[in-house]
Order: C-alpha cells, then structure tokens, then sequence
C-alpha cells in the first residue's frame, strides 16, 4: 500500500511538471512549507511543484499545482477508568496530496493567488504498548478525497518568493 501512495504522488508531480510546458515563457517553481491545521496531527511539512500554462497577459497568470503534505504526531495516552490505568503510545502520521488551479496577479514586488484543486488524504494511526483483550486496534489506516480551496500571497525578493497561504479543505469523508 505505501509503495502505491509513492507511485501516486510521483505520477502526480510528473504530470504537472511534464504536462504543462510551454514555449520559453513557462516556468517551474518549486516550494517547500511548514504547515499547521486544527486536526491531529497538528504540524507538519510540505513540498509544491508549479508551472505556468497561460501567460497571454501581462499581470495575470494560470498555473497548475502539485502538493505532497506529511503530518506526523507521536503522543504517550494515559486513560483512568476508575481505578484502572491504561497506558499505550500512538503515532499519527497523515499524507496528503493532490493538484491544483492556481490563478495570480502580479502587482511587483507582491503576487496575491487564489486556487481550486482535488486532493487524497491517507491517515494512519498506530497504537503500541497495548493491553490483553484492549478496545482500541493495534493500527488504523484511511483514506480520503476532497476538494480544497486556497489562497495566498507571494513577495519577490532577488528572486526568491517567500510565501503565506491559508488552504481550506474538507477531508470529512473518511471511512
């Protein structure tokens, strides 16, 4: 299963790196994030490949994104029932990937963007240090897909672009 999630991803980032060039106008950025969301787990990293595909304006573009995010979260659970004590370590690790329309404005030196895309989610939970005969699976797998929406602003300085974004996603379909 993981060596599939692997294929995936990298089928998706070829496509939008191979399937988009243009004539020489065309240009390839790559990015990397630090990123926070409500859910568990709370913090991780992310890659994002983008390529232009229509520039016919001066100030406006089109591109298509490709994103791969990894959350991971270990936590030590202590549950009191009464006087029953449970102790059990967890690790959350989340993958998320997907593509993307990507539209922006250049005003120099900022670039306000907005974006619509499709995404997959695989959540994978793992419990150890579980007790005889526990109400809790040793490990739990899901995945989810959804549609997501962002938006956010680029600064050039000496041509590296810092970025800030905020995504707005809605992974509420796992099994």
């Amino acid at each position: 299963m993981k060596l599939t999630k692997y294929v995936v991803t990298l089928a998706i980032f070829t496509v939008a790196i191979i399937g988009t060039t243009q004539e020489s106008v065309a240009q390839t950025s790559f990015g990397a994030s630090y990123e926070i969301r409500q859910e568990a787990p709370k913090k991780g990293f992310g890659v994002r490949v983008e390529n232009d595909i229509f520039q016919k304006f001066p100030i406006i573009n089109l591109g298509i994104r490709a994103h791969f995010s990894y959350f991971n979260e270990e936590n030590d659970i202590t549950r009191e029932d009464g006087s029953t004590s449970i102790s059990f370590g967890q690790k959350v690790t989340n993958y998320d990937y997907g593509l993307a329309l990507v539209g922006d404005v250049k005003v120099e030196p900022f670039s306000p963007y907005v974006g619509l895309g499709l995404g997959a989610s695989t959540l994978d939970v793992s419990r150890s240090d579980l007790p005889e005969n526990s109400a809790f699976d040793d490990d739990a797998k899901d995945s989810a897909i959804y549609w997501n929406g962002f938006a956010g602003a680029r600064i050039d300085i000496m041509g590296i672009q810092p970025f800030v974004e905020y995504r707005l996603e809605d992974v509420s379909n796992y099994q």
